[in-house]
């Protein structure tokens, strides 16, 4: 199925233990994400995951599931497509948008750990066994405006971004 409207494909990359999973610290904000983006118009959300986390790590994907499916609640967020994916080659390599690239153990994600992310990984870990189906009720503007007082840097750099004036260093 490929997307008309606006939407975002996320990929949730285990290693073979399912102990650890695949994360990136991106260059524009340096958070800890997991890798994804945005779903060109002719792609599906399958194709759009295994692009986007090659480009984010080196690493060549298989979809295992989709996981869920978030729908936003306001102009924050958009459709969001959730995968659980496996290694299948590659090596990981930082790109444009990625300054680290590692597995991390489940049980010591770092502090900058993007708190969405945390949930489409908390919602990966139930192994539901249909696709789960939710609003982003976590992305709101009473949340951005507690992130701003918290992270004001990261904000300002984040928006810049999003203006087209990326700042991409290499620190």
């Amino acid at each position: 199925m490929i997307v008309s409207m606006k939407s975002c494909a996320i990929g949730i990359v285990f290693d073979s233990t399912k102990q650890k999973v695949l994360i990136i610290q991106r260059r524009d904000v340096p958070v800890w994400v997991l890798p994804g983006g945005g779903i060109d118009r002719s792609e599906t959300p399958e194709e759009a995951v295994v692009r986007e986390v090659k480009e984010e790590t080196g690493l060549n994907v298989a979809v295992v599931r989709k996981v869920a499916e978030y729908t936003p609640v306001n102009k924050l967020a958009q459709i969001t497509h959730v995968f659980e994916c496996s290694p299948i080659d590659g090596e990981l390599t930082t790109g444009d948008e990625t300054r680290l690239i590692e597995f991390r153990s489940l049980c010591s994600l770092p502090k900058l750990f993007f708190i969405i992310h945390l949930e489409w990984l908390v919602d990966a870990m139930k192994n539901e066994p249909d696709v789960i189906k939710k609003p982003l009720t976590n992305v709101n503007y009473w949340n951005l405006i507690k992130y701003f007082c918290s992270h004001p840097l990261h904000v300002l750099r984040f928006a810049l971004t999003k203006i087209g004036l990326p700042i991409n260093s290499s620190s």
